[in-house]
């Protein structure tokens, strides 16, 4: 008696979804005239029943979602440059969503449909950069069975979520003593949004080696804003430059909050690095083209997309990772906006 296992046949899957088996082929053949939630549901079934046919060919070269929120600026392009050349390497397609500023689906119905339009446009996996994922849209990547790998996340709502970032904490300590190292002792921290996990470690890690030094961060020279974007360095940083006891270096999260400070010095007559020498962070295109050439801390960005990409591929083809958090090192890089203590 054989124990081979009945071949899955279109007829089995269109049973599974409830449709006809004119319908399963359309799904299978790309037609575009079948409604998005049925074709969600056929291709679910074409999953779950391991179906043969074209859909391994898919799964042999899957679509990869990269998800931005907001403009592509200096740091997403890196990392979109780093996802991109991977992928060319690998022989694998990936394309870019951006979603607008104001796009947060939280309720169920709203995530449910981002995430079944993923599916129905052939997706087969999501990288999300610096993403505020809720758990709603969580939940329904899940169900849809689409991995899932946040790259620099804002916040993870579960510690089960598959993410890739670089060691920020370490990042601010190197800023912080290369400053004390210069003769630094007034050195003030300019953060983007300060419930971001990648500002709680820059801070953490900066404040930290202050301490070892025995240099005092008064709560005055510590200032968030609500992004990472060189308007908010603009805005920002004059905060800081106006105390009566005014700071000669800063240690900027990132480097368009960097340039922002350095533009605000510049306004009101302070010279970098001779009056005040500024820090930033990630190491973008704009860190090397800033005048003056822009001292940073490196976050690998490129590779840090392309481990992104590697690792959703592994949840794609059912393989087990070894973490579900992955840390690249991050590296000071010396440049001309910093010198010795005025």
């Amino acid at each position: 008696m054989s124990t081979t296992e009945p071949r899955t046949t279109l007829a089995t899957v269109a049973a599974s979804a409830g449709v006809s088996v004119a319908t399963v082929s359309k799904v299978l053949n790309g037609r575009r005239d079948v409604a998005p939630a049925t074709r969600a549901r056929v291709q679910e079934m074409l999953r779950a029943h391991d179906y043969g046919g074209r859909l391994k060919t898919i799964e042999r070269h899957p679509t990869i979602e990269l998800t931005l929120r907001g403009k592509i600026g200096s740091y997403s392009a890196e990392i979109v440059q780093g996802v991109a050349v991977a992928a060319a390497h690998l022989g694998v397609a990936v394309t870019v969503g951006v979603k607008s500023v104001d796009q947060r689906p939280s309720a169920r119905i709203e995530a449910s449909t981002w995430a079944r339009n993923l599916a129905v446009n052939g997706r087969r996996a999501v990288i999300a950069v610096t993403d505020e994922l809720g758990y709603d849209e969580i939940q329904a990547l899940a169900r849809l069975r689409l991995p899932l790998v946040v790259i620099d996340p804002m916040n993870v709502p579960s510690p089960d979520i598959v993410s890739v970032g670089s060691t920020n904490f370490r990042g601010g300590q190197a800023a912080a003593r290369h400053l004390v190292d210069l003769g630094h002792r007034r050195i003030a921290y300019l953060g983007g949004r300060a419930a971001a996990e990648c500002s709680l470690a820059r801070l953490a890690g900066f404040r930290s080696a202050l301490e070892g030094a025995g240099v005092g961060l008064p709560e005055e020279y510590v200032h968030s804003t609500e992004d990472f974007l060189y308007e908010n360095g603009l805005r920002g940083a004059p905060r800081l430059l106006s105390l009566p006891d005014r700071p000669t270096a800063i240690f900027a999260a990132s480097d368009e909050l960097a340039c922002g400070a350095i533009e605000a010095a510049r306004s009101v007559g302070l010279a970098v690095p001779d009056d005040l020498s500024i820090v930033g962070f990630d190491d973008t295109e704009i860190a090397r083209i800033a005048s003056p050439p822009l001292t940073t801390v490196r976050q690998p960005l490129q590779e840090m997309g392309a481990v992104a990409l590697r690792t959703v591929l592994r949840l794609v083809a059912g393989e087990k990772i070894d973490s579900n958090h992955v840390e690249l090192a991050t590296e000071l890089v010396v440049r001309s906006s910093t010198a010795a203590a005025p």
